[in-house]
């Protein structure tokens, strides 16, 4: 297989590894009824403002191999000195990762470099969040999609490829164009595991419904016309068929008809077959509306028509902010589709490149028109992530715009978050100022992959030891600032649960292996048997 090179890439290749995890801090919530509040919605939907990199690895244990169908619209790269949204990767925080990660070897990095060394550990830790059988879409145009082709192509596996969509962008040319007027860019699409992707028909336009008629009152409905010869020859198919006027029909020139003679009367019959309105057409097969699939297979060119330009974009989101933004943002019937496609209706959907908040716009409306209860979470390193990503889903619940543009809200909710502290400091032992409450949680995490189901808030450094009981094991985690804790006879009397086994975090351990095996009690080591993700 090809792969791919470029200066810098052996200290990236590893690097989401290395990347510490952070806590998410709670800062507000929102619902549409209510407006901001000071206790979390629960909703499932999250805006998170921070680092994509870093907010991706605190995503883990909640969402390891829970994400459905991923969306990103990275920067372009298009080498643009000045930072705009998807443009280039010379951003300050850009810069200042690339230079403590890739180190002296930084400096003499093209823009293409920057690039794949910025987007690789992002795309390994997506990999890891994504569902076996979901996909990732990714926008991109010519200035990296080749790259960005050869570089998914080894984290997700050659195997794993499913399209290259080509979108209209725009519908017109540009006549100042030098020499051709770029009018689409792509969406490439990568399944976790390609034998598990599951994936759904779009529903059929107004333009595809109008081909189904029922000119001869048929009690099984709408029906349209199907060509009734193949592109291949075959004997059995090579015959002539008399119209009901008498007149002869053969198969074109070197095809023959797609039913052998026997079939043939079999459908005439049950009035499968049609002559046309006045009995003199040629012979075609009746494909009733209600007997095929609900939908048609998307094809790999999308126009406007389908999924919207980046002009439609603008003025969508023109109306959330009449101070628009963004240059080129993109639609919400594009991702809309997306979803149509890559998702059920209790899916969760991930933007780690959110921007204006798009994913999140079409989430909502696409859970509007069709009664779903699709999940959000966005990422967002910018500034803007408060006022503009969370502030046009705000607008989007609860509506926007005036007159005869008057839009009328979706409905929902969402919580806002920053990225906090470290969990481990830098010699890999509990960062303590991030609080046991969030300590507690994310070994509760890692040992289930549940959340934990009442409030951490209330603890107590050394309260209480007992984490929770999961699939009839007892979790404790002795923890304590203050002093090390140790697992003995002694600690044994805290322990009050009844349980079929003990997983026990605590900094020693004094009981013989002998007892522990009997009691089924597991001990584990703090800091050195906690899962790093």
């Amino acid at each position: 297989m090809p792969t791919l090179h470029w200066i810098g890439k052996e200290k990236v290749v590893s690097h989401h590894q290395d990347v510490p995890y952070r806590v998410l801090e709670y800062k507000y919530g929102f619902t549409a009824d209510k407006g901001e509040q000071t206790e979390p919605t629960n909703s499932g939907n999250k805006i998170i403002q921070g680092d994509n990199l870093e907010a991706l690895k605190s995503l883990l244990p909640e969402y390891e191999g829970k994400i459905k169908c991923i969306y990103i619209d990275p920067p372009y790269n298009t080498g643009n000195e000045n930072w705009v949204y998807n443009d280039n990767v010379n951003h300050p925080k850009i810069k200042k990762w690339l230079g403590e990660v890739v180190g002296k070897d930084g400096e003499d990095l093209s823009r293409h470099d920057k690039w794949l060394c910025m987007m690789y550990p992002r795309l390994q830790l997506l990999h890891k969040l994504l569902a076996d059988d979901g996909a990732i879409f990714i926008s991109i145009d010519d200035n990296e999609q080749a790259n960005l082709k050869l570089m998914c192509d080894e984290i997700f596996g050659v195997r794993n490829f499913i399209a290259n969509i080509t979108w209209q962008k725009k519908y017109g040319p540009a006549n100042d164009a030098k020499y051709f007027s770029q009018t689409h860019e792509f969406v490439i699409v990568y399944s976790k595991q390609k034998e598990l992707f599951t994936h759904n028909l779009v529903p059929r336009d107004d333009k595809q419904l109008k081909a189904f008629r029922n000119p001869d009152n048929d009690k099984r409905g709408l029906w349209r016309a199907s060509d009734l010869s193949a592109r291949t020859y075959s004997k059995s198919g090579d015959y002539i068929i008399e119209g009901p006027n008498g007149e002869k029909y053969s198969p074109p020139p070197s095809r023959a008809w797609i039913f052998n003679q026997e079939r043939f009367f079999e459908l005439l019959k049950d009035k499968r077959i049609s002559f046309g309105a006045n009995g003199k057409g040629r012979p075609m097969q009746k494909k009733f509306l209600s007997e095929i699939k609900q939908g048609v297979t998307v094809q790999t060119w999308w126009d406007r028509d389908f999924a919207g330009d980046n002009k439609i974009a603008r003025y969508e989101l023109k109306d959330i902010f009449p101070q628009n933004p963004f240059d080129t943002p993109k639609p919400s019937s594009l991702i809309i589709r997306i979803l149509q496609i890559a998702s059920d209706k209790n899916s969760i959907i991930l933007d780690s490149f959110a921007g204006s908040g798009t994913t999140a716009h079409a989430v909502l409306n696409l859970n509007k028109q069709d009664g779903g209860n699709r999940k959000f979470i966005l990422v967002e390193m910018e500034d803007y992530a408060n006022d503009i990503t969370a502030e046009r889903v705000k607008r989007v619940t609860k509506g926007y715009g005036s007159g005869n543009k008057k839009v009328e809200g979706t409905g929902g909710a969402f919580d806002f978050y920053e990225l906090g502290l470290p969990l481990f400091d830098e010699n890999q032992n509990l960062n303590e100022e991030v609080g046991l409450a969030k300590i507690r949680e994310y070994i509760w995490f890692s040992e289930t992959r549940t959340s934990l189901n009442y409030d951490l808030s209330d603890l107590r450094d050394g309260s209480d030891y007992f984490l929770g009981r999961k699939d009839g094991t007892e979790y404790y985690f002795i923890y304590e600032k203050e002093k090390l804790t140790t697992l003995d006879y002694d600690a044994l009397e805290l322990i009050k649960t009844k349980g079929e086994q003990y997983i026990i975090y605590a900094d020693n351990c004094l009981l013989p292996k002998e007892f522990m095996a009997k009691k089924n009690i597991i001990f584990k080591k703090i800091p050195r048997d906690i899962t790093r993700f």
